[in-house]
């Protein structure tokens, strides 16, 4: 079933774009930490460059930028994203946040004031966004944990967003997945993720992709 909306996926794609040049592809911003930053393994086996493979397989137009560094918090990555979207004017925003401010116990409201204020720089700059949900270890508390958590579902509701619930689901649970950090996953679950991403994404792209084609016919 899955292989079978990919391949319509890409058909319809296909059809619209064959008439755009080169220079015209949708640019596609990952702005993350290190789950999507490669951190201990190559850069090439992380999830953001399979995910530029995947499109290009497909002969996709959308160009794939990582904006993601590894020890990044919400107040970092919100200080950041200005320049960002300035040099690469993308019209898709992957917003992948918040771990960091999590495993250090920063308040939550701070989270999720820089989350919204990212989610807003990106929509005033013209491009949507998708949200990821993270998860922190259960050591941290219920008290911490639980409504961490729930940061994520909150504000994609509250802004109307697309939302990956759990960025790592299904890879976290298997031990003999993740790195000895407990916190990372290994190389060979790169693509567990893009999994977890893709299912959002796709519907994403190809709104985007056949707005920019009836823009572009209607010139």
């Amino acid at each position: 079933m899955r292989l079978t909306r990919l391949c319509v996926f890409c058909l319809s794609c296909l059809i619209y774009c064959s008439s755009w040049a080169a220079d015209e592809n949708l640019t596609l911003l990952v702005y993350g930490d290190s789950l999507s930053a490669s951190y201990g393994i190559e850069e090439e086996q992380g999830w953001v460059n399979l995910l530029q493979i995947k499109l290009l397989s497909a002969e996709l137009p959308v160009e794939v930028v990582n904006g993601s560094v590894s020890g990044e918090t919400t107040t970092g990555g919100l200080a950041r994203l200005p320049a960002m979207l300035d040099s690469y004017q993308p019209e898709l925003v992957i917003l992948e946040l918040g771990g960091n401010d999590g495993l250090r116990g920063l308040p939550l409201n701070l989270m999720r004031e820089n989350l919204a204020k990212m989610i807003d720089l990106a929509t005033a700059n013209g491009a949507e966004v998708i949200l990821t949900g993270i998860q922190i270890p259960p050591n941290y508390g219920p008290r911490y944990t639980t409504p961490f958590f729930e940061t994520y579902s909150a504000l994609a509701k509250q802004k109307s967003l697309p939302l990956v619930p759990f960025l790592i689901e299904g890879i976290v649970q298997q031990p003999e997945l993740m790195q000895n950090d407990g916190i990372h996953p290994r190389a060979e679950a790169q693509s567990m993720i893009l999994d977890n991403v893709w299912p959002i994404l796709e519907p994403q792209l190809e709104s985007l992709l056949r707005i920019r084609t009836e823009k572009d016919s209607s010139k």
